[in-house]
């Protein structure tokens, strides 16, 4: 088979996607909403991007040519969390996918109990297994739907008691769940510890006295509404 990308609208590439790019995991975010509404959301367009600082990245579409509720939130308040569910949780991720108005709280629909951060003001989910308490750092359009790919630095990693061992996560006990195409997930299932390969060690670069265009340092940084750029200010 063989299809032409021309040929095939936006919401057929999506499903298609969706359908490639697997397993996916499950950035399950909180963010702030109008009156303080904690919304929770989740996105499996998510991965780390920079391990000195950390920083997660999370692409986030549009419903109608409008920004969702998150990236919203994420720009108004500039800080956010990312939650990552387990098994148990699952139900619960798939619900808070339904569209709500801003002002509704999915956690409080969904009767999840929350946690305060300790570094910004949005919450963490009490029941993950895992959250990272972000700072907005950039965001950057891509295409014609509007996506935009959010990064965030991670100020905070909260871990369940026993997860991490030498620094790293028994994967097998955090039991994560991932995203498939349509309304499909899938668990860990089973593991295949390979021999290591020897790695070099990971070094800090040095920094340039000014900062990159679009960084957060950067003031000037052109918004959407200018030109495409790598920061916007609402």
């Amino acid at each position: 088979m063989r299809i032409a990308t021309p040929e095939l609208t936006p919401e057929q590439i999506y499903k298609l996607m969706t359908g490639i790019v697997v397993p996916r995991p499950i950035a399950w975010i909180s963010s702030l909403g109008p009156g303080g509404k904690v919304n929770l959301a989740p996105f499996s367009c998510f991965t780390f991007v920079s391990n000195m600082p950390p920083m997660v990245g999370i692409s986030i579409g549009r419903k109608a040519g409008q920004r969702k509720d998150t990236a919203n939130n994420i720009l108004a308040h500039r800080h956010f969390v990312v939650n990552i569910g387990d098994e148990t949780l699952l139900d619960a991720i798939h619900a808070s996918a339904e569209e709500h108005p801003p002002e509704i709280s999915e956690v409080e629909l969904l009767g999840l109990d929350t946690l305060p951060g300790e570094t910004i003001a949005t919450p963490r989910l009490a029941a993950a297994p895992i959250s990272l308490e972000c700072r907005f750092h950039s965001v950057t359009p891509f295409g014609d739907t509007g996506a935009e790919f959010f990064v965030g630095e991670v100020l905070v990693f909260h871990i369940r008691d026993g997860l991490a061992r030498d620094g790293k996560i028994e994967t097998e006990l955090l039991r994560p769940v991932c995203r498939l195409g349509g309304p499909n997930y899938a668990s860990l299932g089973p593991i295949v510890t390979k021999k290591a390969v020897r790695q070099t060690p990971k070094s800090i670069m040095p920094r340039d006295a000014t900062p990159a265009a679009g960084s957060a340092g950067d003031a000037a940084a052109p918004t959407s509404a200018q030109a495409p750029a790598s920061k916007e200010v609402p």
